[in-house]
């Protein structure tokens, strides 16, 4: 389709408008992380680096920080575990019931955090709390792994109908067994969908707040409760700026790798 120079000067400007909306802010955090004012006035009347030095010696930031990779760790492996497990049963397998499973399982990322958040409150309260179980990192970790289980799900799911069973089948006649014909045949096709879907995971739960305010409990503080804790403290926001700039650069990372790997199959909260 061909397209007038004004239509696509109009697009174009559109794009740098949409694009500026979401990076143009970024961009001051990243430069307000070395502003020397506390206040952070603009234009920065200097650079500094001194607010980095006192993230890095913050143990609030560094026990956050540990807390967040513990949550997405375990919230990963879990998505991984389950979201794999039911890939399977809805591609290759027919059975009764099979699309409600399919939509009870894609269903919680769609919901909102605070839905979520909520009814998992009441239901670690009725369940757990009569086992001596309280809010912590355990019910973080499965808060998380709710819609984690979603990310994981769609791109082993996507990479099941591409690949087919074919290969699977040429490996049974040749006479392997299932577990020779998975190891050798059906886990490196799925490995990189495994890797990408497992680093979106841990992508959706490390910067999760909404469903880890309501079910952290008392002394469990992960990075983004920490920031939004500090956020309006005069004497913590210049390291809030630090932390959200890492954040920005660290983030950056998992989903340009799960986008290499997942080939376009990736699902993306």
């Amino acid at each position: 389709m061909n397209l007038s120079r004004t239509a696509r000067t109009a697009l174009w400007a559109m794009l740098a408008a949409g694009l500026g909306v979401v990076y143009v802010p970024l961009l001051i955090v990243m430069l307000n992380s070395f502003n020397t004012d506390r206040t952070f006035a603009w234009p920065p009347s200097g650079f500094t680096v001194r607010w980095w030095e006192a993230a890095w010696n913050s143990t609030g930031v560094r026990d956050a920080l540990w807390t967040s990779v513990q949550a997405g760790a375990g919230a990963t492996v879990i998505a991984l575990v389950l979201g794999t497990m039911v890939a399977f049963a809805i591609q290759r397998y027919d059975f009764f019931g099979k699309n409600a499973v399919s939509l009870l399982v894609l269903l919680p990322i769609a919901l909102p955090g605070i839905v979520t958040g909520i009814a998992l409150n009441n239901a670690f309260r009725a369940v757990l709390s009569p086992f001596g179980v309280s809010l912590g990192l355990f019910t973080v970790i499965v808060g998380h792994a709710t819609f984690c289980v979603v990310t994981v799900y769609n791109n082993v799911l996507a990479r099941l109908r591409r690949t087919g069973i074919s290969l699977e089948e040429a490996s049974a006649d040749l006479g392997a067994d299932t577990f020779t014909t998975f190891r050798l045949v059906t886990f490196p096709m799925m490995r990189s969908a495994l890797l990408a879907g497992g680093l979106l995971a841990f992508a959706l739960s490390f910067d999760e707040i909404i469903v880890t305010t309501f079910t952290a409990g008392a002394g469990v503080r992960t990075l983004p409760l920490w920031i939004f804790e500090n956020l309006f403290r005069p004497n913590q926001a210049p390291v809030v700026n630090v932390v959200a700039a890492a954040l920005i650069v660290a983030s950056v990372v998992p989903i340009y790798l799960a986008q290499r790997l997942s080939g376009g199959d990736a699902g993306v909260r």
